[in-house]
């Protein structure tokens, strides 16, 4: 990397690329292929038509131009010498109007097949949501339409979480319009192309929402060897299953979380059941956007100036109103409401509840190698 290049990385000058994974172009330059017979046409019989007048007429060129012109679009008559004409120059021009409104004719019936047909404008469109999804960072790309990507969708959206949809349906762009999905791609959802199109690339994760596990393997699959092509960080992906068993399998082949819907309900339903009372505080507090309280986990690691000290030590309750109600070290043993005088270790994860600007500076805090002054 040259040092102006280093330069502009550290000083955030460089400007990402918002041009496609995948290239449409050679496809749209396909359907438009039938055009450069009749544009050939004209250009030789122009051309055939210039010389004509200049040979037959003695025609300076830019009239002998002009003559031809509008003598092979029949466009009009009369503007030149056209009453002094010899007779090769009469049968001249009448062969030129011939051959004029045949090609014209014949480029207009092309024109007609190439909209009739609609995959140009398939195309078109199509380029048109590329560039579009192409700005996209950080996003998450949803495979797999059902009820519950629609719902998902909805969460996204309120929470201003970008994502892109994708599946083979016919009928996707409906279907996007009908669940309001900003960004949709039309393929098979396992396929390489489909992750160019969505620009998985620069996505954060990927999430597999199939009611078929086997759809979901493969999926997971693909997009664990797809991040090895690209040599990127991991990516997150999520995914659901139906049995405890497909979860263990999902998680194992890859997934970082696996959600079983059965499982995840009964125990929303139990706890509305023991404790009726508590029925909304997931959805005022966690789901729902702009609260006042969220819950988010802070990694400590090992460089970190936290660790071995108390979390009484760490002041973050009085100056951050950041409450540690959990804490789960590198072994995984999980320590709930731990007292202020616990020791809290290397490379352990933090849970930490606040308000979401007091979390994101605690975490920041968390992450220095040296004690801030002010604490």
């Amino acid at each position: 990397m040259s040092f102006f290049k280093r330069i502009k990385k550290a000083l955030g000058w460089e400007i990402r690329s918002t041009k496609p994974d995948y290239d449409l172009n050679p496809l749209i330059y396909s359907q438009l292929k039938p055009f450069r017979l009749p544009l050939i046409l004209i250009q030789v019989i122009l051309m055939v038509g210039t010389l004509g007048y200049v040979y037959i007429e003695d025609y300076p060129i830019m009239k002998a131009i002009f003559q031809s012109a509008y003598t092979f679009t029949t466009t009009g008559f009369g503007a030149l010498n056209e009453a002094n004409f010899s007779n090769q120059g009469i049968i001249f021009t009448v062969t030129l109007m011939l051959s004029g409104f045949a090609v014209l004719t014949f480029s207009v019936g092309i024109l007609i097949n190439t909209i009739s047909n609609g995959t140009l404008f398939k195309l078109l469109k199509e380029r048109k949501m590329l560039y579009k999804i192409a700005r996209l960072r950080r996003h998450f790309v949803i495979f797999h339409h059902n009820e519950y990507t629609a719902q998902l969708a909805r969460q996204f959206r309120q929470n201003h979480v970008p994502f892109v949809v994708v599946d083979s349906r016919d009928d996707i762009e409906q279907i996007a319009k009908e669940y309001n999905y900003p960004y949709y791609v039309k393929e098979e959802p396992y396929k390489e192309i489909a992750f160019l199109k969505s620009h998985l690339s620069s996505a954060k994760g990927a999430i597999s929402l199939s009611k078929n596990i086997s759809d979901n393997i493969t999926l997971i699959a693909s997009v664990r060897l797809y991040e090895k092509e690209l040599g990127r960080s991991p990516y997150l992906i999520i995914s659901n299953a139906e049995t405890q068993n497909d979860k263990v399998r999902l998680k194992k082949l890859g997934a970082d979380k696996v959600v079983a819907p059965p499982s995840l309900m009964a125990k929303r339903v139990s706890a509305m059941a023991i404790r009726p009372d508590m029925e909304n505080v997931l959805e005022e507090f966690l789901y729902k956007k702009d609260t006042p309280i969220d819950m988010e986990e802070a990694f400590v690691g090992e460089e970190s100036w936290a660790v071995d000290k108390q979390i009484q030590d760490l002041h973050l309750r009085d100056r951050m109103k950041v409450s540690i109600i959990g804490i789960t070290e590198s072994n995984g043993k999980f320590i709930q409401m731990p007292k202020g005088t616990t020791v809290i270790r290397a490379n352990c994860k933090l849970l930490l509840v606040g308000s979401q600007k007091g979390i994101s500076k605690s975490k920041r805090i968390l992450s220095y190698s040296q004690k801030p002054k002010d604490i």
